[in-house]
Formats: structure tokens, sequence, C-alpha cells
């Protein structure tokens, strides 16, 4: 197992698992989500399952209401049109809904995120005499993170994915600090959260500066510290996640199953 699928001691639920059903809960009370492919997929789609049956799922290939039985491979995947309320244009997607402020939440991943919570999915150096590591690219996350009502990021905690500072800014979180995001005429609030497989991470009111707000069950300060690339703040209290409950882990390694074939 990787340290990230390792067992969080006698738990019986791994930190991803923790990870998973934490970003899963953020989605409660939401109406609408545009959702990222990956971790925010299956957080997304997880939410569906468990703490928000009616929250449509929408993605950026046009499909709005989708309810994949499976966790879609890509934005492309059939799956996600056959089950879907509606498939939209991109463009109506974009221009209609998404900068129409019609959606909510938006969730995405990152391959590196600062601490004001601003991303790279485009390039990251690789160190000398290496050539530049190519990423996915943007994608729509510029204007997810510009229009949605807020953004819920999730991602695995470690320095090299948080940065000081970013090899590339693909999209922007909350800039160099308060009032960027005005200044520029952006929207939405931008990032509220990042859910990470050691804790939860939230903007600073005053700095928009991330702080570590919650840790997951058997996680220290001292890890998540560590893990950080910048000197990482914590609340004046830091709660502690609630554990997955056996219902949501049924739910997620259902998800993960569903669609394999078996051994």
């Amino acid at each position: 197992m990787t340290t990230t699928e390792e067992s969080t001691g006698s738990t019986g639920f791994t930190r991803d698992e923790l990870m998973e059903v934490n970003a899963a809960r953020a989605l409660a009370g939401a109406r609408t989500c545009f959702v990222g492919i990956g971790l925010p997929s299956t957080a997304a789609n997880l939410a569906r399952h468990t703490v928000n049956p009616g929250l449509v799922l929408i993605y950026e290939s046009g499909t709005i209401g989708s309810k994949p039985t499976r966790l879609p491979l890509s934005i492309g995947d059939g799956e996600l049109a056959e089950t879907a309320d509606a498939v939209v244009p991109v463009p109506e997607m974009f221009n209609y809904w998404l900068q129409g402020g019609r959606i909510d939440v938006g969730f995405l991943g990152a391959a590196q995120v600062d601490r004001f919570a601003n991303i790279n999915t485009t390039v990251v150096d690789r160190g000398p005499d290496k050539p530049e590591g190519r990423l996915p690219g943007a994608g729509g996350a510029p204007e997810i993170a510009s229009n949605c009502g807020k953004v819920l990021m999730v991602l695995r905690h470690s320095t090299r994915n948080f940065v000081r500072k970013l090899d590339f800014v693909t999209t922007l979180g909350h800039g160099s600090g308060p009032g960027d995001r005005k200044e520029l005429g952006m929207p939405g609030a931008g990032p509220v959260a990042v859910i990470t497989d050691l804790g939860v991470l939230r903007p600073d009111p005053a700095t928009a500066e991330l702080v570590l707000t919650e840790l997951h069950p058997g996680v220290t300060v001292g890890q998540a510290r560590a893990a950080t690339g910048w000197e990482l703040r914590t609340a004046g209290t830091v709660g502690v996640t609630e554990p997955p409950t056996p219902a949501e882990l049924a739910a997620l390694r259902a998800l993960k199953s569903a669609g394999k074939d078996p051994v």
C-alpha cells in the first residue's frame, strides 16, 4: 500500500477515505456543483449517495444532473450524458450557466496550491537540466473559480503539492490577499476550503491565507506543518473531523468498485 492508502491505525479506513468522505460532507446543503474529474468527482458523487441526494452534478462537457452509476473516467465519459437530466453545448454551459452565476459550488483538484489557494495545473519545474513537467492544463478551472458561488478543493497533502510559490498560476484563488478578486471583477467568493488527507484548511477572513482549521483523527499539527511548503498557521482552536460512518464507507467503496471487472 502507498502511504495514503494505509489504514489509519486499527480504524478500518484509509487517509484517502477520510479525505473523500469529508470532501463529500462539504457539499451538504448545496444545490448545484460544477465537478472536476478525479478526487472532486469522487467526493461529489459520494455526496449524492450520502449527505445530499438532491445535489445536481454538472460537468464541463455540458451535462446537467448527471447520475453516474460508477465514477466517470473523464468529462467525456458517456455515462455522464446517458444519466443526465440535460446535455447542453459547452458554450452555453460556460456563458449561461457558469458565467451567469447559476452554479453554487465549484469543486476542483490541483497539482500545486499556494498559501492563498491559487492553483497550478499547467506545468511544474522538475529541477536543473530536466524538461518541465507538463500537466493537463486549465480546462474550465479559471472560469469555475471565478464564477461559482464558492469553490471547494481536494488534494493530498505534501510539500510537493502545497508550495510556497507556484511554478505557474493556472487558476486564481485569492491572488495575493484580500481584495484581489474584487479588484479583478470576480463575482464568486473563491476557495472556502481545501480538504486534504490530513485535515481541512480555510482562508483567514482578514488575510485570505489558508490556515489549518481541522485535523483528521490521528493526525497532528506537526504532521500537517511538515507536509506544507510554507509556515502553516493554525486557527485558534483546531477541530477534529468525524470519522467516516459505516454507511459512508460502504457507499464510497461501492462507487469505487462499480464498473470494475471482478478479480
